[in-house]
């Protein structure tokens, strides 16, 4: 007799569903792209994006963190993390890439001008 094969939940911060441009930067080889977030918590991210990334890549993320998961006002902020999945390419042939968020670095205002070209912001 076959049992339904159970999954257990891995995530352990609590996912909101938030569409949130972002900058992308793939750092081994320096690509950088842009995309748009499906959903995001304080210790992970899924987006999606034109770039196939391999898993394991180390990548630098780019993006403004809802008041939600910063716990105070909305601030930009870069993120380096490894990516850990990649689906597709589906939606508009772009790649669904699942990435673990190791570190955050707050940008400064000066910066935030700078790099809000690059994510879309103004």
């Amino acid at each position: 007799m076959n049992s339904p094969q159970v999954q257990h939940e891995r995530r352990t911060s609590q996912r909101f569903p938030f569409q949130i441009p972002l900058g992308l930067k793939v750092v081994a080889d320096g690509r950088q792209d842009c995309g748009l977030t499906q959903n995001m918590s304080a210790r992970g991210v899924f987006f999606y994006t034109d770039t196939k990334v391999s898993e394991g890549s180390s990548l630098e993320l780019t993006l403004v963190m809802p008041t939600e998961i910063s716990l105070s006002e909305s601030t930009r902020v870069r993120c380096q993390g490894k990516c850990l999945r990649v689906t597709g390419p589906e939606i508009g042939n772009k790649f669904g890439i699942a990435a673990v968020i190791e570190r955050y670095d707050f940008l400064p205002e000066a910066e935030t001008l700078r790099s809000s070209r690059f994510t879309g912001g103004q």
